[in-house]
């Protein structure tokens, strides 16, 4: 097969792949896009792939995690698909069980899904199937769009030899030359020499496969778009909350600094970081949303989304931080929730004496655990409804999400949350436990440098260094900066609502020029200071000093 060929080969099986992709999101519309094949395989790749590669995806990629793999999953299933399509023009039956494969690993991916049901599969079924009738077109079909037909070289004359003519070398006999045979066999499918692609063939193909892709593309995003029409926003928008009983404290004078550069103290809901599992975020409607508490407790309580509404309401900052948050990261915000004590919800099931953990369930099936202790000492742990002032944001976990100050999210910000369950930490792990991390994850006391930047050019002279610090649920007693291993400079802290949320800090310093090296520590109302030990996220969050280099003219 010479390249030209190859080429059209890949383009059909790319084509057929991108069909079978396509037309499979119109129909997850029906059936949840959940089931969509890019979307399922895809979340078996979340749930499979080694801890290392996800962190990697994370540092790499940071909120946009989930495009890139979906976007990467979408490159790996074009490249085998060129190849489904090379092999089948020298066997069919090749491509189409290729594709077959395919639609088989998507119907496995979608119904292995938590909640899923035998509709499900049907987005993977549909799209193989008419993948693998494109296939078939352009490679055997009757509507001659396959480029692959030849018309062979127009041969001489008379006989040659593979050099050409042969001269006359003096009088011939009376029977005329002697006829040279060619070296080597010919065949009818293989030509001699160069193949020459039909124009006609050619065209009908090329066209035929820019409306196929075309047409694969306009019909995956229509069912994108129409999956988001059927979604829960207008539910959400519809929702008026009511007042709390207990309002969030009012900010401080000062508690915001408002330096270029620096983190806001109350984090916009836009701009607050979201790391999860879910490829699709989960449409969950509230009228229909129930939460269960059940397991180790006396009274089994099941609770609507209206119950909660109906309850004495209460408002807290809270500044929620990424167990991924590598040192000087930003996984981390701080908001304004709204929401029913949990403390409140657990009494009323009378948990049992061992119930040490409650395991939180997400609609997706993710789930978290949650030490019991830390839901019920009195913090402001809440089952939360509001962010900032409107209902959660549906990629924030509407309508119903966990929130615990001095915890990481991994262990107690279960989103979309469904269920509670009371169990003990002996008898269950959550999902990220056997995937490396602690059972338990407390946050560290932590502090960044957000102004100046690394690699900032700078002016000699005055020049302001600030950031925040962390400690939740303790609270930050002091941030220290120095320059260059040079003796700790204490640094000023403003104002905060409570112990729960983060802390701007600020420190004046007189630059000289020169490349600098600065760095940062905070201690935390303990008496804690944070480690210069430098430690990665894994398996309870990372440790060290933050530090950037800046240059002074």
């Amino acid at each position: 097969m010479s390249t030209t060929s190859r080429r059209y080969a890949a383009l059909a099986g790319i084509t057929a792949a991108a069909v079978a992709i396509g037309i499979a999101e119109p129909v997850a519309v029906l059936t949840g896009p959940r089931s969509a094949p890019l979307v399922a395989v895809g979340g078996v790749i979340v749930d499979a792939v080694p801890e290392s590669l996800k962190q990697l995806a994370i540092d790499l990629f940071g909120t946009a995690d989930k495009i890139a793999l979906l976007v990467g999953t979408a490159l790996l299933l074009g490249g085998f698909a060129a190849l489904l399509g090379v092999l089948a023009v020298r066997r069919l039956t090749i491509g189409l069980a290729g594709i077959a494969a395919f639609g088989a690993i998507g119907v496995a991916a979608a119904l292995t899904r938590s909640g899923a049901d035998l509709a499900d599969a049907l987005p993977s079924l549909v799209g193989a199937g008419l993948g693998a009738l494109v296939l078939w077109l352009f490679i055997a079909g009757p509507f001659e769009l396959n480029p692959w037909s030849w018309s062979p070289p127009t041969p001489p004359a008379g006989p040659v030899s593979p050099a050409g003519p042969v001269p006359s070398a003096g009088p011939v006999s009376p029977a005329g030359p002697v006829p040279v045979t060619p070296a080597g066999p010919t065949d009818a499918t293989e030509p001699v020499g160069p193949v020459e692609v039909d124009p006609e063939s050619r065209r009908r193909f090329l066209t035929g496969s820019g409306v196929l892709l075309g047409s694969a593309v306009v019909a995956g995003l229509g069912g994108r778009w129409l999956a988001g029409r059927r979604g829960v926003s207008a539910a959400r928008d519809a929702i008026r909350l009511p007042a709390p009983v207990a309002p969030a404290p009012a900010v401080p004078a000062g508690a915001d600094l408002s330096l270029a550069q620096l983190a806001p103290y109350v984090t916009p809901n836009f701009g607050f970081y979201r790391i999860d599992t879910a490829l699709v975020v989960p449409q969950v409607d509230p009228d229909t949303w129930r939460l269960r508490i059940h397991g180790r407790v006396g009274k089994e309580r099941t609770y609507s989304y209206a119950d909660l509404l109906a309850r004495p309401l209460v408002e807290r900052y809270v500044t929620l931080a990424c167990v991924s948050n590598e040192v000087g990261g930003d996984l981390i915000g701080n908001a304004r929730w709204l929401g029913v004590p949990l403390r409140e919800l657990l009494d009323e099931v009378e948990p049992d004496d061992d119930a040490d953990q409650v395991v939180g369930r997400s609609v997706d099936g993710w789930t978290c655990g949650t030490p019991t202790a830390a839901l019920r000492d009195g913090r402001d742990a809440l089952l939360a409804v509001g962010m900032n002032g409107e209902p959660l944001p549906v990629e924030h976990g509407f309508p119903v999400r966990v929130v615990v100050p001095g915890l990481y999210g991994y262990v107690s910000a279960c989103k979309w949350v469904t269920e509670l369950e009371l169990t003990r930490f002996a008898d269950f792990d959550a999902y990220w436990v056997p995937r490396g991390w602690s059972p338990q994850g407390p946050i560290k006391t932590q502090s960044r440098i957000d102004t100046p930047r690394g690699r900032n050019r700078l002016t000699a002279g005055p020049v302001t260094v600030a950031g925040v610090a962390w400690a939740q649920h303790r609270g930050i007693r002091r941030v220290e900066v120095r320059v260059d291993s040079g003796q700790w400079q204490q640094a000023e802290l403003a104002p905060t609502v409570s112990v729960d949320t983060w802390v701007q800090w600020s420190w004046r310093w007189d630059a000289t020029p020169g490349e600098h090296r600065l760095q940062v520590r905070a201690t935390d109302a303990t008496g804690e200071t944070q480690t210069e030990r430098t430690q990665d996220v894994v398996p309870d969050g990372a440790t060290g000093w933050h530090t950037i280099t800046v240059n002074v003219r």
